[in-house]
């Protein structure tokens, strides 16, 4: 019993369902018609100009955007980030670039000592410098602002100054850009900043005036450098810069100033930022201060071996709760500032940073694959061709700027111009398939056929044959050209209704089929029929013929005409409308009898060339 039941409900089911598919479809056949028989007419008038008018104006689109806020340019910063995050690897760091942190441990092993906690006596700075000069660093970032001497302590002032004056310039301390807004206030001019450098040859001393606020001690502010960072619209430090520019004249950051130093190169040489390749899983080395100055592991596990600095570049920084001076980054949402100096001066000075190409190029590149896709589809390629090319094209450009990243340190960043070019692709494919709709009789696209309107059909049969003789790929480059051209005639808005394969593409009866195709002209009297079809076959003979790959140099093209009034309003007889019908496309396609499709048609559509299945047929030629 419970199996009956089980089958009664799923019976009803299954009624209910067949019922509500054929109300949706009804309805939704209405919502259909209702816009895309408006685009058909659209698409009668511009026919293939579509195309070319949607290229430019996306052209156009392209320059206003590039003009103004450029958003196609803006769109990368997301994207980056994602890439960043879910490459499979990373690169490792170059090893010679350490970060010595003022963490919690070191503050705290200054305080056991004595000395007191934070902010540390200079003379503390002035140890930790020389215990960094000891182990054998090439050079110091000191990413610590020392603005004023320190109170009851003008010895260890002195000292650190000192320290600053032996480094010769191995020892960079931070100095900072204050607010534009100032600049007019302060007695200190551009060309006074120390590693200040023109941008422009005629450039002259001393520039404008620039607030920056400098080390207290000579030495220091003499080997001094902006540790000013510029984030994102959307508040993430992606790209660190190397110079401030104030008028014609150049102000270095940390990293500038370290490369200036140890690899003798002109700071005008280097660009305005650098894009650091962002690392989340291989951290740069580490060592506590406290670990310098007791000249032992104190805040690492007993046991512990410390990075080794000789011959390395130091970047000293706060990382302790309520001092450290952190940012996000796309790998992490608070870096310490130090590590993010330090990343930019292991990429600077290991040749890591991540190359970025001109914005103008994403701009190119959008504007090429538009006028590509454009042209494609103003060509008249198959939609099937043209959707297998566009997602190849894509993810050969998707795969090339993950890869590029990921292993060649390259940023080809194609993601928003390949969704701008996506756009403009469904926009073309939307209208080639409203023009494929038409040229298919889908009544969607037009009316319905009915033979009391149009009594009188005329059926072609269009045979491709190649020329023998021809090598493979010519053979099958001259039918695809035919049935290019074939079907940029149709789609432009002929009369016929075309059958465009007697079987799916790729069938394994394609092979054999693929060579027929059938139009269709419907009309209230034969000879107006017939004199449709041989208007449009003859122009089919002349557009084969007048490209680069002329008809006649590779094959040629048989036709077949069969004729039948399908509604000769005459119920007597068994052969009503769809016999007949039914007749003429069985009898077209079966027929042998064939000619060949010329500037001239007329003796193809004489009644002694043509299968007639009217119980009247008249004899007039149009």
């Amino acid at each position: 019993m419970t199996r009956q039941r089980l089958k009664v409900l799923q019976a009803r089911i299954d009624a209910a369902m067949a019922t509500l598919a054929v109300w949706f479809m009804d309805l939704w056949t209405v919502v259909e018609r209702g816009y895309r028989r408006p685009l058909t007419w659209l698409a009668l008038r511009l026919k293939f100009a579509f195309f070319p008018l949607l290229a430019c104006v996306a052209l156009a689109g392209l320059a206003w955007d590039w003009s103004h806020d450029r958003n196609l340019d803006s769109a990368e910063d997301s994207i980056f980030d994602t890439i960043i995050q879910w490459r499979p690897l990373e690169p490792r760091p170059s090893g010679h670039t350490v970060v010595v942190e003022i963490d919690d441990c070191s503050i705290e092993w200054t305080r056991a000592q004595g000395i007191g906690g934070w902010p540390w006596p200079r003379q503390v700075h002035a140890d930790l410098l020389d215990a960094l000069d000891r182990a054998g660093v090439r050079a110091v970032g000191m990413d610590v602002m020392f603005l004023d001497p320190h109170k009851g302590d003008a010895d260890g002032d002195a000292m650190l100054d000192a320290i600053a004056a032996g480094g010769a310039g191995r020892f960079v301390f931070a100095s900072s850009r204050q607010n534009p807004a100032f600049d007019a206030a302060s007695s200190l001019h551009a060309a006074q900043v120390p590693g200040a450098f023109a941008l422009a040859p005629g450039a002259r001393p001393p520039g404008p005036t620039v607030a920056v606020y400098l080390p207290f001690g000579a030495a220091m502010a003499q080997h001094s450098a902006l540790a000013n960072v510029s984030r994102g619209e959307d508040g993430v430090l992606r790209d660190v810069p190397l110079r401030e520019e104030v008028g014609d004249w150049g102000l270095p950051t940390l990293p500038a100033r370290l490369a200036m130093q140890l690899k003798g190169v002109k700071a005008a040489s280097l660009p305005a930022r650098i894009r650091v390749n962002w690392r989340r899983n291989s951290q740069l080395p580490y060592v506590s201060a406290a670990d310098l100055l007791a000249g032992k592991p104190v805040c690492e596990p007993p046991g512990s071996r410390l990075p080794v600095l000789r011959g390395a570049v130091a970047l000293v920084g706060y990382t302790a709760a309520g001092i450290s001076d952190s940012k996000p980054t796309p790998v992490a949402a608070a870096m310490p500032g130090v590590e993010v100096w330090a990343e930019a001066t292991d990429a600077l000075l290991h040749d890591g940073a991540i190359w970025m190409p001109p914005a103008s190029l994403k701009y190119l590149l959008a504007a090429l694959l538009v006028m590509l896709t454009a042209y494609a589809f103003w060509r008249g390629e198959p939609h099937e061709d043209v959707d297998g090319v566009f997602v190849a094209t894509n993810a050969v450009l998707l795969g090339g700027a993950v890869l590029g990243l990921t292993f060649f340190g390259v940023f080809l960043d194609i993601f928003a111009c390949v969704g701008f070019v996506s756009l403009c692709f469904g926009l073309c494919r939307m209208y080639a398939g409203v023009q494929r709709g038409r040229a298919i009789g889908n009544n969607d696209y037009r009316e319905e056929y009915s033979p009391h309107r149009h009594p009188w059909l005329a059926m072609a049969r269009l045979r491709y044959v190649r020329h023998d003789g021809l090598p493979s790929f010519e053979s099958v480059r001259g039918k695809r050209e035919y049935r290019r051209l074939l079907r940029r005639q149709l789609y432009a808005g002929g009369e016929a209704v075309m059958i465009e394969g007697i079987v799916e593409r790729k069938s394994w009866l394609h092979e054999i089929l693929d060579d027929l195709m059938v139009l269709i002209w419907a009309g209230r009297e034969r000879a107006k029929v017939l004199g449709t079809s041989k208007r449009e076959l003859d122009r089919l003979y002349h557009d084969l013929n007048r490209g680069d790959l002329p008809l006649d140099a590779h094959g040629r093209v048989m036709v077949c005409i069969s004729v039948a009034q399908i509604d000769d309003h005459d119920d007597s007889t068994s052969r009503g409308e769809r016999m007949r019908l039914r007749e003429l496309l069985g009898q077209d396609l079966n027929a042998s009898e064939e000619f060949r499709l010329s500037a001239d048609n007329r003796y193809i559509l004489d009644p002694s060339h043509t299968l007639d299945f009217g119980d009247a047929p008249e004899k007039d030629i149009p």
